[in-house]
């Protein structure tokens, strides 16, 4: 039992060493989607990082995105800001990853927003 507890602990430790040294390239744009809720609508939405646009009922600010240098196409962090249009209240503001939208995920009652990934010049 212990011995299993030890390799996954270690396992887990060597794919994070692993992710630390991957390169990271910097996007200059975001495609973003985002869910209303209660009518099953979707937005797809490309923002240029430093710029905010609106999605649905929300302000979505980008200040960042990576992507993997080694693979464009693959898994994406953005650096985002989402707030109410009307009285400015941040619902969200961190980074989100593609691969894994509910690591850190919008916490809003009608709507979701995730990263679906970043854009170079």
């Amino acid at each position: 039992m212990l011995r299993a507890v030890l390799t996954g602990v270690f396992g887990v430790w060597a794919g994070l060493a692993t992710a630390q040294t991957q390169q990271a390239e910097m996007g200059t744009s975001a495609v973003l989607r985002a869910l209303d809720k209660v009518n099953g609508q979707t937005e797809d939405l490309q923002i240029d990082v430093g710029s905010s646009a609106e999605m649905f009922g929300l302000i979505v600010g980008l200040r960042e995105c990576r992507f993997p240098a080694d693979n464009p196409t693959g898994d994406a962090f953005a650096f985002l800001t989402i707030r109410s249009p009307d009285n400015g209240q941040v619902f969200f503001d961190g980074w989100m990853i593609a691969s894994s939208p509910a690591l850190n995920a919008l916490d809003h009652s009608r709507y979701d927003v995730w990263v679906m990934r970043c854009n170079s010049a």
